[in-house]
């Protein structure tokens, strides 16, 4: 099995686990921040949200609380998952094209400090919105699974920030 860490949309499980990515097959294990600064961005365009997608930028001082979740290996590559007739993870992310996938050591409650993949824009770009659908699906996932206010607070000032249209609306999630 692998683990992955996911800090988007796929925070909230009914993404990551719907029927057109892993269909029930991503098991969660515990959140976990990164061990390395890291600060959540919105500078990845994606076609199929009409917004900008979420990305994790090395920034000094600052770190990002993501959801571990445990698959089948095979479901991480596209060659291992498309014989089984299963889209990968590889698919999901845009491997190669929009993220390249990588590990990084992320640090769970308890202080356990593992190793798993996540997937980083290969090309940020600056003046990209996100939209309220995308930002809820991230607020709903990090309340579900027990991540503080003060966090939760931060990403909805990132967001805000992003796409002062919808920074009302943010705030009421």
């Amino acid at each position: 099995m692998a683990l992955l860490f996911q800090y988007g949309s796929n925070y909230d499980e009914g993404q990551i686990n719907g029927k057109d990515r892993l269909r029930g097959d991503a098991r969660f294990i515990s959140i976990a921040e990164t061990v390395d600064d890291f600060q959540l961005a919105f500078d990845v365009w994606a076609t199929g949200r009409g917004c900008a997608a979420s990305d994790i930028q090395m920034k000094p001082g600052s770190k990002v609380w993501g959801v571990l979740y445990e698959i089948p290996d095979y479901l991480i590559g596209r060659e291992s998952a498309h014989a089984k007739g299963r889209r990968a993870m590889d698919d999901i992310e845009g491997e190669g094209t929009v993220y390249r996938r990588e590990s990084i050591a992320v640090r769970r409650p308890d202080g356990q400090i593992v190793t798993a993949l996540t997937y980083r824009v290969i090309s940020p770009q600056q003046r990209l919105e996100t939209n309220l659908e995308y930002v809820g699906y991230i607020v709903r996932g990090l309340r579900d699974h027990g991540v503080n206010d003060e966090y939760i607070a931060g990403v909805k000032r990132i967001a805000a920030a992003n796409n002062p249209k919808i920074a009302d609306s943010v705030a009421k999630l």
